[in-house]
């Protein structure tokens, strides 16, 4: 069965979610019982490529190194109504995951009770909050697809649910876990004095702009740079977005959106040590491999404050274009979340 999300369950879902702030906070998180077979993976939402694609690796006949132990079981299917490609695409999404021999229940609810852990793989964010939060009340990890949500507000949201319900949240693009990135992050060119990113930002005129697909490049940025962006400017054409950040410590970050000519996902970092290139992008493996490893553990390898960073910076992004390139403050963005949450 396939749904259409609600679009007020999800806005009434902010204030439920919000309400939790601080609650249980010191708890540690639950970790993963003892299970006789494979530990049961459920996902929610089925209109990306990223469903069958993650399903393909867990499920896989020859066991993927990293992931044993963990299937695909069930899932639940429903599709934004306002995007029409969503809707096109999901039934095929579908039938792909029913030839792996994943379930598919006609509530999430339904979802929850027949699984250990979750995915959410909608690929528009504003239902993430509400898809998220039954499996948070029932206290298990949940991974969310990127973006992990449509605002930072409700990114907020979710990571005050999963301290309230002692569930944690893990959201990433795959392009953080790119080789070249990693090798970055991990010292390769010693410390980083800055970076270009880029990546394709196609726009969808249900969502804020870069949250559609900027999100890659941006997520890219911030894994070589880490957090601490400052403040950002953007300029905005037809075929391109070019957002510089400034990090708190003076050093420049840029991502490069792209909407004309080839695909492609990369940039370059200069460092103490020399300067690299990221690229390319060779699939979704590395990431299965962290959510299988954040599954085993419950602790997200991405930090809380550094996810949110990565909205609010998208955000000061779209708030930059509103204002015509002036550049808007990350702080700025905190705020507004927060008046809005309340």
């Amino acid at each position: 069965m396939t749904h259409l999300y609600d679009r007020r369950k999800f806005l009434q879902t902010i204030t439920i979610a919000g309400a939790g702030a601080g609650l249980a906070a010191a708890l540690p998180f639950r970790a993963l019982a003892s299970f006789a077979g494979p530990v049961r993976i459920g996902i929610i939402g089925c209109d990306t490529s990223h469903a069958v694609a993650f399903a393909k690796t867990f499920n896989s006949a020859t066991p993927v190194p990293g992931v044993e132990g963990f299937k695909v079981t069930a899932a639940f299917a429903e599709a934004s109504p306002d995007i029409e490609n969503n809707i096109k695409r999901l039934p095929g999404f579908v039938e792909e995951l029913k030839k792996l021999g994943v379930e598919m229940t006609d509530s999430i609810d339904a979802l929850v009770a027949k699984v250990d852990v979750v995915m959410v793989e909608s690929n528009d964010g504003r239902p993430h909050l509400r898809q998220a939060l039954p499996a948070l009340k029932a206290g298990k990890k949940v991974f969310i697809d990127k973006p992990l949500a449509a605002s930072l507000a409700e990114g907020m949201a979710i990571f005050d649910a999963a301290r309230q319900y002692n569930a944690p949240v893990f959201s990433a693009s795959s392009l953080r876990y790119m080789e070249s990135a990693q090798a970055v992050a991990g010292g390769s060119v010693g410390k980083v004095f800055g970076a270009d990113a880029f990546s394709p930002c196609h726009l969808e005129k249900t969502h804020p702009d870069i949250f559609w697909y900027g999100i890659h490049g941006v997520e890219t940025l911030f894994t070589v740079m880490g957090p601490g962006c400052k403040s950002v400017t953007r300029t905005h054409t037809e075929t391109t977005e070019v957002i510089v950040g400034t990090w708190t410590d003076g050093r420049i970050g840029t991502f490069r959106g792209n909407r004309a000519g080839k695909s492609e996902y990369g940039g370059t970092v200069y460092g103490e040590k020399g300067v690299a290139k990221l690229g390319p992008f060779n699939g979704y493996v590395p990431l299965v491999v962290q959510i299988a490893e954040f599954f085993r553990t419950g602790k997200p390898p991405v930090q809380e404050s550094e996810t949110l960073e990565i909205l609010a910076f998208m955000e000061a992004a779209d708030e930059s274009k509103r204002k015509n390139g002036a550049p808007v403050t990350l702080e700025a963005m905190y705020k507004r979340a927060k008046k809005r949450r309340k």
